[in-house]
């Protein structure tokens, strides 16, 4: 399969705007995102998708591909949808985080790993769970598989409920996995779920991939063991440079 990797950067977010262009250690964000991603040896090409000129510019200093978009994208999801309309040939898209900026591109290959069976039509990564802080944290997503490894339910609850087990000994009965924010796509699958409503399940959790079950489509899963590190807001930069410097040594 031909795979495209997009990575939708928009300047105007909420918890952090300009986040892209941030530097760290001599480079932008998205520099090191776009870097990173082009290691991923699944992907025959990566662009950026924005819809600021800043950004625009940037990504073509440092020699990226960028498409502009339009600023009424609600969702990364619909940032790839417009960016396959503009780009064909390809066989399916891979929607990387734009503030993942030591994204391993192992995790990329795995996605499209997903579509060497050819009933995936969305795929994405989980990790197992290893602690009691994730495991009750509502902001991080929990995922339920079934026995084809497909996702068939995200909640920010904490699922499945141990019956008759106390809540400090779930991690030894049962394993829990969380969700991965990367997601991959068929290029016709990604055209008809951008246009779908939003459904009463993704309003509930606020998980927009509730909308792609709600609607009948599958979810293949593959897993991970590394865990990512994104920037949300300015507090979390420090934890990245650190990381960084560590790299580099």
């Amino acid at each position: 399969m031909k795979i495209l990797g997009v990575i939708p950067a928009r300047f105007a977010s909420t918890r952090f705007p300009g986040k892209p262009l941030i530097d760290l250690e001599g480079k932008s964000m998205i520099q090191r995102v776009y870097e990173q991603t082009q290691q991923a040896t699944s992907l025959a090409d990566v662009i950026v998708a924005t819809d600021d000129t800043q950004i625009f510019q940037a990504v073509k200093q440092f020699g990226g591909n960028v498409i502009m978009t339009a600023n009424t994208h609600v969702s990364g999801t619909d940032r790839c949808a417009e960016v396959a309309q503009k780009v064909s040939g390809f066989d399916a898209v891979i929607n990387i985080q734009g503030d993942e900026p030591l994204i391993d591109p192992n995790q990329i290959n795995l996605v499209a790993g997903c579509f060497n069976d050819i009933s995936t039509q969305i795929a994405t990564l989980v990790k197992k769970i290893e602690t009691y802080e994730e495991l009750y944290n509502f902001n991080t997503p929990k995922v339920l598989l079934n026995d084809k490894r497909e996702a068939i339910y995200f909640s920010r609850q904490t699922l499945p409920y141990l019956r008759d087990v106390e809540p400090n000994k779930w991690l030894e009965k049962h394993t829990f996995y969380k969700h991965i924010g990367i997601y991959g796509y068929k290029t016709p699958t990604l055209s008809i779920i951008s246009q779908l409503e939003t459904g009463s399940l993704e309003k509930a959790e606020g998980l927009e991939q509730l909308r792609w079950i709600e609607n009948g489509f599958n979810i293949k899963v593959a897993i991970t063991h590394t865990d990512t590190l994104a920037i949300d807001t300015p507090s979390d930069v420090n934890k990245v440079l650190k990381a960084i410097k560590n790299d580099k040594v």
